[in-house]
């Protein structure tokens, strides 16, 4: 190496070894606040609180070397992207550690030990957000994008068990055995360790784009369409959506009361518009949490959705599109009307909706 090499390589090695030593602080701080939780150890919560400041400090000193490193060797190419990355990967780590804080905050403010359940649940999403944490950082140091690309699957078990934890905290609050202080508390807890695994999921693009250049794409949404029967105006909803946004979501549809078979006025109006419906039928909606915690969003095309979904996921939207319905025994000439007018209803809330998740040039 000529002297020049030498000195960039040191930087280097200089800035990752401070970004492994504060990713490990960070998740300490994260194991701590989650411990004085469960025992109710104050003077452990206070440490967490006042470690952050140090934490803090290091950061700063990590994004003073980095953007030393650009000034002093003008990097391109793979050590661009990794210093770029380290930059938001410091942001990463102080919401985390910020999390932390938090969560250590509101330990010292419980009146009185959570009960079994709930500090069963605090330990699992803590043990399941920590190790993803962990592992994310692990695909960071070692700059291994398949390692990043699978650990970001891990999320997914941090949010089934929020979904958990959440439905376990709102029984304990029908209860009314505890003051409305802890509940909120708690809740506040569960969220930030929930929000951990999204920060993961950062790091873990932080790792896919200092090795590879990948950026990250444009997020593609889930959505399901409801209404009675999913014999018309659901499936209308769903099969517009995949033709003219098919890169922007996932679509499907379903009814809490489905027909046995398709509408056969809306079979002929649909294939005059260019829709292929051959192999659909009609599907029967699930509609436990469990399940509608896969989509981003609910949208009812009718009335009563809202009875029919006793339990709505935290990060699932019910939006409501009641465009009317297509009632039996009207002539065709009516029929096509009505059918024309909810077609053009339908397009429109498709497109402001797709839109809005994913901008003007949503495709």
């Amino acid at each position: 190496m000529t002297h020049y090499e030498e000195r960039l390589e040191q930087d280097l090695r200089t800035i990752r070894s401070r970004v492994k030593e504060v990713a490990a602080g960070v998740g300490k701080a994260l194991k701590d606040a989650v411990q004085a939780v469960i025992s109710g150890d104050r003077e452990l919560a206070n440490s967490v609180i006042l470690g952050d400041l140090p934490i803090n400090r290091e950061i700063r000193e990590i994004d003073r070397l980095t953007h030393a490193f650009v000034a002093r060797h003008l990097p391109s190419a793979g050590h661009l992207r990794f210093v770029s990355s380290v930059l938001r990967l410091d942001i990463e780590l102080e919401r985390i550690g910020d999390y932390a804080v938090a969560i250590a905050r509101e330990a010292i403010q419980l009146a009185a030990p959570p009960t079994s359940t709930v500090l069963r649940d605090i330990e699992l999403i803590g043990d399941q957000s920590h190790r993803i944490f962990t592992q994310a950082m692990k695909t960071f140091n070692a700059g291994n994008a398949d390692l990043a690309r699978g650990t970001k699957g891990m999320a997914g078990q941090v949010n089934s068990t929020f979904q958990r934890v959440f439905s376990d905290l709102l029984q304990e609050g029908e209860k009314r055995t505890r003051p409305i202080k802890d509940l909120f508390a708690l809740l506040v807890i569960i969220n930030r360790l929930g929000r951990v695994s999204d920060q993961a999921k950062n790091i873990c693009e932080e790792t896919i784009f200092a090795a590879t250049g990948e950026i990250k794409g444009e997020k593609t949404y889930p959505i399901l369409f409801i209404d009675e029967r999913n014999d018309s105006l659901s499936l209308m909803a769903e099969l517009h959506a995949r033709k003219v946004f098919p890169e922007s979501g996932q679509y499907s549809s379903a009814g809490w009361s489905p027909a046995s078979h398709l509408d056969p006025r809306f079979e002929l109006f649909m294939d005059s518009h260019g829709h292929d419906l051959r192999d659909l039928e009609p599907q029967l909606l699930d509609a436990s949490a469990e399940s509608l915690n896969d989509y981003f969003a609910v949208v009812s095309l009718q009335a009563g959705a809202h009875e029919r979904i006793s339990e709505l996921p935290f990060h699932t939207l019910l939006l409501d599109w009641d465009v009317g319905e297509i009632p039996d025994g009207l002539d065709q000439e009516r029929t096509e009307a009505l059918l024309e007018e909810a077609y053009k209803r339908v397009s429109l809330e498709v497109r402001e909706l797709m839109e809005t998740l994913r901008g003007e040039k949503a495709s």
